[in-house]
């Protein structure tokens, strides 16, 4: 796939991340997408390195969005972990 397929994949992954995972995230938009495009290639690579699989296959294969939309969730989540810390110690 090219790099404006991961784009796309991204950008939608970020989304539905964030209607799975509702709440309010200090990034807005701009982080979403980043988090989606980022997170669409952590969790490419986390399919091969744990599963062995080739998840990546193509646009419209079940197991690239899946996998997208798995490695998204992980660092939005992530994303809200640190910067609930970093909130948590500036109002100290």
């Amino acid at each position: 796939m090219g790099i404006i397929a991961w784009i796309l994949i991204g950008l939608l992954a970020g989304m539905i991340a964030k209607l799975l995972m509702p709440g309010k995230d200090p990034g807005g938009i701009i982080i979403t997408m980043l988090i989606g495009i980022v997170g669409g290639l952590l969790g490419g690579w986390l399919g091969k390195v744990i599963f062995g699989v080739d998840s990546i296959d193509g646009f419209f294969d079940l197991s690239t969005w899946i996998a997208a939309i798995v490695g998204s969730l992980i660092l939005l989540a992530l994303y809200r972990l640190f910067t609930a810390s970093r909130r948590s110690h500036r109002h100290v």
